[in-house]
């Protein structure tokens, strides 16, 4: 076939190998030999093909001249293979550089593409006889223009389709050749999908509407519905066309006149898109395990820790939600309800915020002295000190039979409350003093209390002597400082409070009067000292307190934060030790009076041998005959002692046999386990069920020796706030304490998981998806049908759902070497 280059100066080239090559790559004998002088009859029909073609010659100057020459001389110097169909070995660099330099631009009186979209084409019918060839688009054209053609695009974004529809134009062949589709990839659609950064428009070509209607009604792996609009992923930065994952949050905040996704984002620091897809996550009820595992993409490779800090700062703001609309409710009720007050409000992101507005209007309440100043009708006068304050004449609101507006004074009283009232709720009024706030030294200080220093223990007040005289920036104090003020607070040994510098209140009073609220006309010297007064008082009365209560709630909140963040870091920590698998092991509760508890267990965990001995009160050197004959008898070379009382003496009386080589021919060796929370196992249910026949005291001693076998399946039986690993665990909310360390344990042994044949009940309901109920169910469906032999047999047990399924089937392991010893 004839090939012309990119440049309308150059002459053609012929490349006859290049026909036969497709022809028999098309005919599917691609191993057989061919000879290219054979095919001259060919060559002959393309180009016989190639004059009946109407392609616009690229880059001519001359076009005008070229549309009044016959239609042979028009169209024999037309190419009829573009160079991008050509393989990259037959290009040469000089063409390949030339391609990406030069512009094609299409003619512009293009008579066929301007019915390409009709529905009805009468020229459909003459597919068979016209044969177009339609120009393959070059690579990295900067600008591609198609003009008389309808524009048939959609917006990404936009749309309830969530698809991409390109520009089609007309494409007949004969019927005996097939249409080529290029790759997606070969058209601009990525770049056309990212949309932002790219200046390109996307290149025309043959694509037909039946393949682009199947991209976009793709489902996506995460969710079973077909896509309404992008999502954001970290494989995808620039949106993946699946379902809108904040369309669910979008009813609780349709009202409010915040965004929960944007201050979501804004308070965790994550970005706005995460935070969208985390809140569907959540919605659908995936726990944290499933979403950090197997949702990498949807958020953006978050861990665990970041998920449960998102999920706690989304309650958060979901409660704020769910009590403003509890409040408009109740005030539509009592018709209290006022546009400003409704708009004051939604403007809420906190709950001190909440109480800052709802408070005057609680059942109860006296109210307050803008309420008791607009009852008297002062509200229009307010109004028109702001609004036009040559009207206003206080002297006219002067009644002497009325209570509050007997005299000049009381009147001037009451229009500096109600003004004072309506800065403190004005939404950028706040926004501007908390920005102050921000740049300028606010601070926490701490003293001692002088009426409690009298009546107080002199051994409490010496343990806040650090904080008997402290002030710290709040940018700069530690968690654990606030968290020791707070207590030396509620014992009543400490006063604090926060200080705010006397310059924030002299420029915020100068930017109120002077921008924010100053009278849209020229108001005298006393409506602008009255103005004054109401924007001191508004600052001192009502803006101070509520940016004290702001700032200790916020330093609360975070030091609460981090210190059960802090618990679950350490019980993690804890929960993942490594396990002393495959030996006989002694566990040693030591004690002096009621003497040191011994339990040996099997590298199963079985119980093997109990007893008591008394090392610390003269009988040591009798004891120590026990003690040998016992490791002897169980081939047992390790002791685990807990870290409890008479640990040290324990400890010592241990090393001091096995450096004399007391238990020989055994090596023994000894280590020191946390024993905290064992003795309040060892009264608990759970423990009377697995051990019904043991003392408590033993059942202590066993629960050490099983920590150190295997510390993920025995400390999940203890309820982790008796581990005793955290920051002021007994200050903190009890709650918020036990959903955290609830979810680690969770997240801890769904990342180990378990083998679903021989785990216990109280391992199993840690799973996801899974609970007491649930974990029941399963053992008594391995106890009556024998083992599980795979995971599918999972959706027989009863309050096993496929949503629960999906959760857990992730987590749960099954042995087949065990299924074949059992079978």
């Amino acid at each position: 076939r004839a090939i012309t280059s990119s440049s309308p100066g150059r002459a053609f080239r012929s490349l006859p190998g290049f026909c036969c090559l497709s022809e028999l790559f098309r005919s599917g004998c691609r191993g057989a030999a061919f000879k290219p002088e054979a095919r001259t009859s060919d060559r002959r029909a393309a180009k016989r093909e190639v004059s009946e073609t109407h392609l616009p010659f690229p880059n001519t100057k001359q076009h005008g001249k070229m549309s009044a020459l016959p239609r042979r001389a028009r169209t024999a110097a037309k190419p009829a293979t573009s160079e991008d169909e050509l393989p990259s070995f037959l290009k040469s660099s000089s063409e390949e550089e030339e391609m990406y330099e030069e512009e094609w631009k299409p003619q512009k009186k293009t008579t066929s593409r301007a019915k390409i979209q009709k529905p009805k084409n009468p020229r459909a019918k003459k597919a068979a006889v016209t044969q177009k060839k339609t120009p393959v688009p070059r690579k990295r054209t900067k600008k591609v223009e198609v003009k008389d053609e309808p524009d048939t695009s959609l917006p990404v974004s936009g749309g309830s389709e969530g698809g991409v529809q390109l520009k089609e134009e007309t494409n007949l062949r004969s019927p005996a050749k097939k249409p080529i589709v290029l790759p997606v990839k070969n058209l601009g659609l990525e770049h056309h999908v990212g949309g932002l950064d790219n200046t390109e428009e996307p290149s025309t070509s043959a694509v037909s509407k039946e393949e682009v209607k199947m991209e976009g009604s793709e489902e996506d792996f995460a969710f079973d519905e077909p896509p309404l609009k992008k999502l954001k992923s970290s494989r995808h930065p620039q949106g993946n066309p699946v379902k809108h994952a904040a369309h669910a949050a979008a009813d609780e905040d349709q009202k409010m006149n915040w965004n929960i996704v944007q201050v979501l984002s804004q308070r965790t620091g994550i970005e706005e898109w995460v935070c969208a897809n985390i809140i569907r996550l959540f919605e659908d009820d995936n726990t944290i395990p499933f979403i950090a595992r197997y949702r990498k993409e949807l958020i953006n490779n978050l861990e665990a820790d970041a998920l449960r800090e998102v999920q706690q700062t989304l309650e958060e703001l979901q409660t704020v939600v769910k009590k403003i609309h509890g409040s408009i409710q109740k005030l539509k009720k009592e018709g209290k309800l006022s546009g400003d007050l409704l708009t004051a409000l939604l403007n809420c992101k906190t709950l001190e915020e909440l109480d800052h507005v709802y408070g005057p209007y609680k059942t109860g309440s006296k109210g307050t002295k803008a309420q008791r100043a607009r009852q008297l009708g002062l509200e229009h006068a307010a109004n028109l000190l702001l609004g036009n304050p040559r009207e206003l004449n206080l002297f006219s609101y002067v009644q002497s039979n009325v209570k509050g507006l007997s005299t000049i004074e009381e009147v001037k009283s009451g229009v500096q409350h109600i003004l004072a009232d309506m800065i403190a709720k004005d939404k950028d009024t706040l926004d501007f003093i908390r920005a102050l706030c921000q740049k300028r030294y606010v601070c926490i200080q701490s003293s001692l209390s002088k009426v409690t220093s009298k009546k107080a223990n002199e051994k409490d007040i010496n343990k806040f002597h650090l904080y008997q005289n402290f002030s710290c920036n709040i940018k700069n104090v530690q968690h654990h400082q606030i968290l020791a003020i707070n207590r030396g607070e509620n014992l009543k040994i400490l006063t604090v409070k926060i200080n705010i510098p006397d310059g924030v209140k002299n420029e915020f009073c100068r930017w109120c009067v002077n921008e924010r609220w100053r009278p849209k006309a020229y108001a005298n010297p006393e409506l602008m000292e009255l103005l004054r007064y109401s924007v001191e008082d508004s600052y001192k009365r009502l803006i101070y307190p509520l940016l004290c209560r702001e700032f200790r709630s916020k330093l609360n909140s975070d030091a609460e934060k981090e210190s059960v963040m802090m618990f679950g870091r350490n019980l993690r920590q804890l929960l993942l030790m490594s396990p002393v698998r495959g030996r006989t092991l002694m566990g040693v509760d030591p004690g002096y009076s009621h003497g040191c508890k011994l339990a040996v267990i099997s590298p199963m965990s079985h119980i093997l041998h109990t007893d008591v001995v008394y090392l610390h009160s003269g009988k040591g050197f009798y004891e120590a005959e026990k003690i040998r004959r016992l490791l002897l008898e169980y081939n047992c070379d390790t002791v685990v002692i807990g870290n409890g009382t008479a640990c040290r003496e324990t400890e010592a009386y241990f090393a001091d046999l096995i450096m004399k080589k007391y238990f020989a021919p055994l090596d023994v060796t000894y280590c020191i386990a946390n024993e905290a929370g064992a003795s309040i196992y060892s009264v608990s249910p759970e423990a009377c069920k697995e051990m019904p026949d043991l003392d408590p005291n033993l059942r202590s001693a066993v629960s050490i020796a099983r920590r150190v076998q295997d510390p993920l399946a025995e400390l999940v039986k203890i309820e982790p706030k008796h581990i005793g690993v955290g920051m002021y665990q007994h200050d903190v909310s009890q709650t918020l304490l036990k959903a955290t360390l609830d979810s680690v344990v969770q997240e801890c042994v769904s990342f180990v998981g378990v083998d679903i044949n021989i785990c216990s009940e109280i391992l199993l309901r840690h799973i996801a998806g899974l609970n007491a109920t649930r974990a029941k169910n399963i053992i008594e469906w391995r106890e009556a049908n024998g083992p599980f032999i795979n995971r599918e047999q999972l959706k027989d047990v009863k309050g096993l759902g496929p949503k629960t399924f999906q959760q857990c089937a992730g987590f749960i392991r099954i042995n087949q070497e065990y299924i074949r010893t059992f079978c």
